[in-house]
């Protein structure tokens, strides 16, 4: 508690003239308070408020993303680049930033409890993909990077640290992970390349994934070996309003020769031309025809069947290139770092070639350059082995080049990229302030122990709550870590297989009874109409004929019930709906939940939608106030655009007008408002076959009461959902207006793997008009 005499002094006198909203994040409550009575009584104050109309096709923002925008919370665009996947706007006028990380839940417990997370839900606008939780979350999220002093027991260096690759060391080499990985002895090119399985790891882009259905594969199908071609690729790209798109590439033979250098112009409009990391302007760009097909067919008319493509951090080329391509080598994971994290590849161009990259005095970085070094590095390994490498002793050169790194401060606009390799606890360390770790005492977080981190170990997640209630307000940014009992890897994939399922099933509608010589073609027409169908049969062992039909979205299928259940067809009244199971007894709830989710508030799915639609529906894009995004699927085989769209607005009100205009007679479109956000689209098509079944059986339940009362047990996370979803949204209700606010959800382990997590996202206060009163 703190004394009334400091609370007094808190309080403003008057006639005194109010603070303005602090321009940084601020930790004294105060300053906090004072920001939040400025804007009480200047209401013309711009809120800051989030858009996720970057977000990538599948929605998924990976740990260092996440990262990206917390430093640019804490510092803003003056000192750090803004995130590439999101944006933030009025970044000055946030209060400030609290985490909250549900550790052992994932974006299958959420769907899985989702009624059970009702405040989270309607809170939170934007929601996302995470990757599957790495070993120590908190650390990715945060930028924090373990630095090994010179003398680490488990390395000892004689003399001072080296400069370049010709400096003289004697280490121990057991514990070295590029040893570990391909032992000391030579390899050859082959023993290189990424298995599949490393590929599919590290998101490369594959030929049959959901999220690549678009993408051209290279043709490289040949034999490789050791003596096969290798390419240096790099690419540049810009941000636009689908996100990150190519404006550069550039391809170097082996021999150094450039065999492809072409500027390329993007598709959407461009937001930013990220000039500091690819030197590309608009004065630049402005001329150029060069689309992206373009330098497809090129790329697939110059490499050779057995072409090996090199490149450091390869998987983002790729994407930007919409291009599959089986045989790399990136040199980001080639020199293997310790925990799982990479060397820049400015660094071990110093570090192994002795040569200077990424000059600061330049604009941008050098496309031709960058692909060269990464070849030169990759032969680099080849000629002189691991052992070679791992007497360079890159991790303690690596350590000492960010210290000292570290203690520089920017100067200029040229250093902002700098920042970028800061942690956001040097980003707050910058700025005098201190970040807040709420966890439980069992936890060994590796941000527990960091500097410039004030912890606070508890006994429970009440204790933590609690604590939270007192501390947040004295702190810019609190990270809150609520621990939640892991169920067995076998129970998960089970909990994931019945989820799917479930999905299915409320997707499948039965419709009957018709006559025995009804029209079998117009009734599948009818039915098609509402979306996509995924299967379509018709059942006979009724007394009078019925259809099932399995449609891929959920919107399609309560699209049809709503449209046709009790209408008449064919002369005959006719009943529409769902199979009736255990999975679906509470479908109806569902559906209904799922409409008030705040993400669905402001989007319309529709069907019916034509090629022309997008360029029609901008030709008239003033009855549309408030359009934010038009998300037109494709065929996972074919590339094509599906006959349905979603469409999203930046309030609910916006989407119910433009519902209306679409779904009347000039537009002839059917549609409803959303249930499904597009990171759940990206989950459900990732469903393997197995894990469906034919809708309508039954799940056999415990044979005895015994084994029932044990599945009962298993429904722990269930009880956990509830109860600390609504303990952590009594909390967020009492955070100052403008703080933003992350639920991480990290993602869990089972028997076929890691789960993917989950993100949910919000300012307070910024979107009143699509939760009203959620905190009343």
């Amino acid at each position: 508690m703190e004394p009334e005499k400091e609370k007094a002094d808190r309080q403003p006198k008057k006639g005194r003239k109010r603070r303005r909203a602090p321009s940084k994040l601020v930790g004294a409550a105060e300053a906090m308070r004072a920001g939040w009575e400025f804007e009480e009584r200047h209401p013309e104050v711009k809120k800051a408020r989030l858009s996720t109309v970057l977000f990538a096709e599948n929605c998924e923002v990976t740990h260092a993303q996440l990262c990206e925008l917390l430093k640019y919370a804490v510092l803003g665009k003056s000192s750090v680049p803004k995130p590439s996947w999101c944006q933030l706007f009025h970044q000055n006028n946030l209060s400030n930033v609290v985490v909250f990380v549900l550790q052992g839940m994932s974006q299958l417990h959420f769907y899985r409890f989702y009624l059970e997370f009702g405040f989270l839900r309607k809170a939170f606008r934007h929601k996302f993909r995470l990757p599957s939780s790495s070993s120590d979350f908190l650390a990715d999220i945060v930028g924090l990077q373990k630095k090994r002093a010179a003398g680490d027991p488990s390395r000892t260096v004689e003399g001072s640290l080296p400069s370049s690759a010709g400096s003289k060391v004697s280490v121990h080499l057991q514990n070295d992970p590029i040893i570990q990985k391909y032992g000391s002895k030579k390899v050859g090119l082959t023993r290189c390349l990424l298995t599949k399985e490393e590929m599919k790891t590290f998101h490369f882009p594959l030929q049959g994934f959901p999220d690549c259905e678009n993408f051209v594969p290279t043709k490289c199908n040949g034999a490789v070996t050791d003596s096969s071609p290798l390419f240096g690729l790099d690419c540049e790209m810009c941000l636009t309003s689908k996100g990150r798109e190519l404006t550069r590439i550039s391809l170097v033979a082996e021999g150094g020769g450039c065999v492809l250098d072409e500027l390329v112009k993007p598709d959407n409009k461009i937001l930013d031309y990220l000039t500091s990391f690819s030197g590309i302007t608009k004065k630049i760009l402005d001329p150029v025809a060069t689309k992206l097909k373009d330098v497809q067919r090129q790329l697939k008319a110059l490499l050779p069947a057995n072409a090996v493509l090199v490149g450091h951090s390869l998987d983002v080329d790729l994407k930007a290139l919409k291009m599959i391509h089986p045989y790399v080598i990136d040199t980001s994971l080639l020199y293997v770092r310790e925990q799982g994290r990479r060397f820049k590849l400015k660094f071990l161009a110093k570090a192994v070639l002795g040569k200077d990259i990424q000059n600061p005095d330049k604009l941008g970085h050098d496309a031709k350059e960058d692909a060269r070094t990464t070849l030169e590095l990759a032969r680099y390994f080849l000629k002189y082995g691991p052992k070679k490498i791992a007497e360079l002793n890159l991790e303690a050169l690596a350590s000492q080049h960010e210290l000292q790194a570290a203690d520089q401060e920017p100067s200029n606009a040229t250093e902002v990229a700098q920042q970028s390799n800061k942690s956001v606890l040097e980003c707050l360390d910058s700025v005098g302030q201190k970040l807040l770790f709420l966890t439980r005492d069992a936890d060994t977080s590796a941000l527990s122990s960091a500097k410039n981190c004030r912890t606070i170990k508890c006994l429970s997640n009440k204790e933590v709550l609690e604590q939270a209630r007192v501390e947040i307000p004295l702190f810019p940014f609190s990270v809150v870590q609520l621990s939640f009992e892991m169920l067995s890897p076998a129970l998960t994939e089970e909990m994931n297989k019945r989820m799917r399922i479930k999905w299915t099933e409320i997707s499948t509608v039965y419709a009957g009874p018709f006559s025995k010589h009804c029209d079998l073609g117009a009734l599948r027409k009818l039915f098609k109409s509402f979306g996509p169908v995924r299967s379509m049969s018709l059942v006979l062992e009724t007394h009078q004929p019925h259809f099932c039909v399995q449609y891929e979205v959920l919107e399609a299928a309560q699209l049809a019930i709503e449209s046709l259940d009790g209408t008449v067809v064919e002369d005959t009244c006719i009943k529409v709906q769902r199979p009736v199971t255990e999975l679906t007894l509470d479908c109806d709830t569902l559906v209904n939940e799922l409409e008030r989710d705040s993400e669905n508030r402001g989007a319309v799915y529709l069907a019916g939608v034509s090629r022309t639609f997008k360029e029609r529906l901008l030709q008239q894009s003033s009855l549309f106030l408030g359009l934010e995004a038009v998300i037109l699927p494709k065929d996972l085989r074919s590339g094509k655009p599906k006959k349905y769209c979603f469409l999203k607005f930046k309030s609910f009100s916006s989407a119910q007008r433009a519902l209306s205009i679409l779904t009347g007679k000039d537009w002839k479109l059917k549609g409803r408002h959303a249930l499904t956000p597009r990171h759940l689209h990206s989950w459900l098509r990732s469903s393997p076959p197995e894990s469906r079944r034919p809708p309508g059986l039954r799940v056999v339940p415990p044979p005895s009461e015994q084994q029932a009362l044990q599945a009962l047990k298993v429904d722990y996370p269930k009880i956990a959902a509830w109860h600390w979803g609504r303990k952590i949204g009594k909390l967020y209700c009492s955070l100052c207006p403008g703080t933003l606010c992350l639920i991480l959800l990290p993602g869990t382990e089972s028997t076929h793997g890691s789960l993917p997590g989950l993100g949910l996202m919000g300012i307070k206060n910024e979107e009143e008009s699509v939760a009203p009163n959620i905190c009343s």
